[in-house]
């Protein structure tokens, strides 16, 4: 994956230790700041692949910090910190531009898992709301629906038809498709994989979910 540099913003010291640690350790280059204000500044004139953004901040929240960092411009991937009983917060975060979040506590791996995933992932559109045909990805509150009408996709269905989408046009491999589901754990398989397509496709609507949805045979997926 390369030179990958994070920005931290935290008020927490053991939290801070604790990720600057395990970050470097995984192989990022990591800046710590523990509020809002300096957070903002060291957003603005870094070259940051991603930020791990607390709500809770001194001196400025995170929602602000983020919402700023929009306004003015900043494509920057961004990951949101919150605490379980933040869920509007971390909703209205989504929707002014957060790429993803983490619910405190949460386990180091998946943080790590996340952030590859960011890192991964094309620059696009930070509208939190995809369209594909009739089809309507709301990528804030994790759900699908054609004209209006939701379908109902498991947490891996849905995963897998983001995936997709965020890559638009361009195909995306099954061993792909697995580790960004199973973050290169031993858990699941190619097999596993075509088994969510063909499950995705059905809940889509059959013929017209394998047109959403097109196979490369020998490469992967697509959806142009």
């Amino acid at each position: 994956m390369g030179f990958v540099k994070v920005l931290v913003v935290e008020d927490s010291e053991r939290l801070q230790r604790s990720l600057q640690t395990g970050l470097r350790r995984s192989g990022f280059a990591v800046d710590v700041v523990g509020d809002g204000e300096e957070g903002l500044a060291y957003a603005r004139h870094g070259k940051y692949d991603v930020i791990v953004l607390d709500l809770m901040l001194p001196k400025m929240d995170g929602l602000t910090v983020l919402q700023k960092l929009r306004e003015g411009g900043s494509r920057v991937h961004v990951l949101i910190l919150s605490a379980r009983d933040q869920v509007n917060e971390r909703i209205e975060g989504l929707r002014v531009g957060a790429d993803d979040y983490l619910t405190k506590p949460f386990a180091f791996e998946e943080l790590v898992a996340r952030l590859q995933a960011l890192v991964r992932r094309q620059y696009g559109a930070k509208s939190p709301v995809q369209t594909v045909g009739s089809l309507e990805i709301d990528t804030a509150r994790r759900t699908v629906a054609r004209s209006g009408v939701e379908i109902d996709l498991t947490r891996n269905e849905y995963a897998v038809l983001e995936y997709l989408v965020a890559r638009r046009g361009r195909v995306v491999s099954k061993p792909e498709l697995l580790d960004h589901l199973y973050a290169g754990t031993a858990h699941g398989s190619e097999n596993a994989v075509e088994v969510l397509i063909h499950q995705v496709r059905k809940k889509l609507g059959g013929p017209s979910g394998e047109e959403i949805i097109r196979t490369r045979r020998g490469h992967g997926y697509v959806i142009d």
